[in-house]
């Protein structure tokens, strides 16, 4: 199976689920040890990927419901690292940016890092099933 087709991603939901729990918990435990500055965008951005990586363990996350929470959670996260991401931005614009001297904590590398996952994680939540074999037109008018 071939990794750039959507497919194989679907099929793989579940560990992906586990990862996405793994980093939500992973940087919550390094504010918790002091490693990591307090930061509202990324607590916001950290709590929305563990979440949605609950919601691709969960036995049915395409029910419509789930996919209804997974959106709207899925937009607040991405909308703050968008706007976090931004404050980068302008920063270039005004000749003041800087990365940070640790680049593992670098908020516009992490606030990227982000909206990569958040939004990867609603394509799998919020995208058709194509693990499971579609009907053909002739099945469904016998039916």
């Amino acid at each position: 199976m071939n990794p750039l087709d959507l497919q194989f991603w679907q099929q793989h939901q579940r560990t992906l689920g586990v990862l996405g729990i793994a980093i939500g918990m992973g940087a919550w435990a390094m504010e918790f040890a002091g490693t990591v500055y307090i930061c509202p965008y990324c607590r916001v951005q950290r709590t929305v990927i563990l979440l949605l990586g609950c919601v691709m363990l969960l036995p049915a996350p395409r029910h419509w419901i789930l996919k209804y929470l997974s959106s709207v959670v899925g937009f607040l996260g991405g909308v703050v690292a968008v706007n976090q991401n931004f404050m980068g931005w302008v920063k270039i614009s005004k000749g003041e940016f800087a990365f940070n001297e640790n680049l593992f904590i670098d908020p516009f590398l992490l606030s990227t890092g982000s909206l990569f996952i958040i939004l990867g994680q609603l394509w799998l939540i919020l995208g058709k099933d194509h693990a499971l074999p579609e009907k053909k037109a002739s099945e469904i008018q016998a039916a």
